[in-house]
């Protein structure tokens, strides 16, 4: 899902102690038109993952993108100009965290406030065909969504009209307060070698990477500082962020978990972009990050 984007970066380890308020969600990327197409396309992705192509229509606007959903994580992808603006460049992305349990992003946006960067509060609707918005749900920006160059990260909780509406075919909840990402994403993915998104890297300018530093450390992600950016850990998946010119920015590569080791190595080239099944319970997926 995409949210419409309108500190100072320093990366030190969360203090121990602190719960996880925010989990890895999922990221999208732009990338070239070429490897778009070829994924849109490819077969292979259909048969190794729960893919999809489809359009949503969400806060005013909507778009279509090409989904690999996992049972709590996904990737989302777009090709250049499929999103209006700076969101639509080569290069350009998001990430989204969010709450497991009702009341978590609250908690975090307080974390956020004693950072001194923020909180941006926000709500994303949802659209399901009658024109009728529906809340879908609560957002959570640094203050610097103001400045972004082509990467914004955003925390979220999913809200109670969302999972009221028998069309979001969300799951019942698994404990009080259950606003958990594994409601959300359909089960198809057990059909599927492909489990979850275990890593991720990305290419984002400093400025950016300033802004999207604090809502890691206010979600409760373990942040550390790398010789080229930051690496975030805790909740499953690993983020890690370089820091890059804007001419260089981009999704780098994905890692997946898989539901079942795999005892041979598979490459699949899609488009200009490379993804390795194999051997073992891992997948690896990597872009090229310019034409």
């Amino acid at each position: 899902m995409v949210v419409g984007f309108a500190g100072t970066a320093g990366a030190t380890a969360t203090a121990a102690g602190d719960r996880q308020l925010l989990y890895f969600n999922h990221a999208y990327g732009v990338i070239d038109r070429e490897t778009a197409d070829a994924v849109e396309n490819s077969q292979f992705l259909r048969e190794f993952a729960n893919f999809q192509v489809r359009t949503t229509t969400g806060g005013g606007q909507t778009w279509t993108a090409r989904y690999v959903l996992g049972r709590e994580t996904y990737l989302e992808l777009f090709g250049v100009g499929d999103l209006a603006g700076q969101n639509g460049v080569l290069g350009a992305g998001g990430l989204a965290v969010s709450a497991e349990r009702d009341g978590d992003l609250g908690a975090a946006a307080e974390r956020l406030r004693a950072l001194g960067d923020g909180p941006v509060l926000s709500l994303q609707t949802r659209d399901f065909g009658d024109g009728v918005p529906v809340p879908w749900f609560d957002v959570v920006f640094t203050s610097g969504i103001t400045t972004y160059d082509a990467f914004g990260a955003w925390g979220m909780e999913y809200r109670p009209e969302f999972f009221a509406d028998p069309r979001s075919n969300t799951e019942p909840a698994s404990y009080p307060g259950d606003v958990g990402r594994e409601r959300v994403l359909p089960d198809d993915y057990a059909g599927h070698l492909m489990r979850e998104v275990t890593a991720i890297r990305i290419g984002i300018t400093a400025g950016d990477h300033a802004d999207t530093v604090p809502l890691l450390r206010a979600g409760g992600f373990a942040v550390r500082t790398t010789p080229h950016g930051t690496v975030a850990t805790r909740g499953g998946t690993t983020i890690r962020l370089d820091v890059v010119p804007l001419a260089e920015i981009g999704l780098r590569s994905v890692e997946f978990s898989l539901s079942e080791a795999v005892n041979h190595r598979h490459v699949e080239r899609i488009g200009d972009s490379e993804l390795v099944v194999g051997p073992g319970p891992r997948a690896h997926w990597t872009f090229e990050f310019r034409d």
